[in-house]
């Protein structure tokens, strides 16, 4: 027989119902007043827009009219793709010596990887940029490079553990007994039982990538313009409508990519673990 819900189960829920539809508006409204505004018909950034049109989209893709925007676009991609390539080589190795390890240091060694996740961003753009210049570095791409692998690396190195942490140690106990040295059992029975936590952790340095604005902003020269900064300086000198664009484009290509790591690797159950 079922049970009659009480006055105070109907106000709970209605109330935590309530808290989260207002949670997804916070969220999703600022999204959709972007790709609103990118199909506008005026020449400044304006909501509500007016008319539709596709204009600022093909001034976007144009390599004439939109080539400040290319290369920092082209900046932006390869600083994401090399800073996550080093981050999962650098994040596995340390995630295997780490994972099962009890011992005081490994777990400080831990704490150590995680700090970037706690430490505000800003803050580590000003002391990367000043260790940089006092060892006589000048800010560059590789610079850039180092400083975004720092700060994303944790990402990988987290989901990574968690894979870790959910292999079976008698899988690996059954390679060794049948004569399988400790390399071979990494690469034919550790890293493809992990592959989907490396996966995961890789998509999400890669994003925290494209999005990172205090390290470029320190470690950037005037050859060197990231995305983000881009978008930033066309909002306060004109106020252009591609900006609008540009964001609908990254909307779309990260929406696009969350369902394929979603589908492939299980994302949402990979941040979770």
């Amino acid at each position: 027989m079922a049970r009659h819900r009480s006055l105070a189960d109907i106000s709970y829920a209605v109330v935590i119902g309530g808290i989260a539809l207002l949670a997804v508006l916070i969220i999703v409204t600022p999204v959709v007043v972007v790709l609103m505004t990118s199909f506008t018909e005026n020449r400044s950034l304006k909501f509500p827009p007016a008319g539709f049109s596709f204009r600022w989209y093909e001034q976007l893709f144009d390599p004439t009219a939109s080539r400040p925007i290319h290369r920092a676009v082209s900046n932006s991609l390869e600083i994401a793709g090399w800073s996550t390539l080093l981050g999962v080589v650098l994040a596995t190795l340390a995630s295997l010596g780490l994972a099962r390890n009890k011992r005081t240091l490994a777990r400080v060694t831990d704490s150590l990887f995680m700090s970037p996740l706690v430490l505000p961003g800003i803050t580590f753009g000003l002391a990367a940029l000043m260790y940089f210049t006092l060892i006589g570095f000048r800010p560059s791409l590789n610079l850039i490079i180092a400083g975004h692998l720092v700060v994303t690396m944790p990402f990988i190195l987290r989901t990574t553990t968690a894979s870790l942490s959910q292999l079976d140690p008698a899988l690996l106990d059954s390679s060794a007994s049948l004569g399988a040295s400790w390399l071979y059992t990494l690469r034919r029975v550790t890293l493809p039982m992990i592959f989907p936590g490396i996966a995961a952790g890789a998509f999400l340095a890669f994003m925290a990538s494209i999005d990172n604005v205090p390290v470029s902003l320190f470690l950037s020269s005037a050859r060197t313009e990231v995305l983000p900064m881009r978008m930033w300086g066309m909002m306060e000198s004109t106020l252009d409508v591609r900006v609008a664009a540009v964001s609908g484009v990254l909307i779309a290509a990260a929406f696009v990519l969350m369902l394929v790591m979603e589908w492939t690797v299980g994302l949402t159950r990979r941040m979770r673990d």
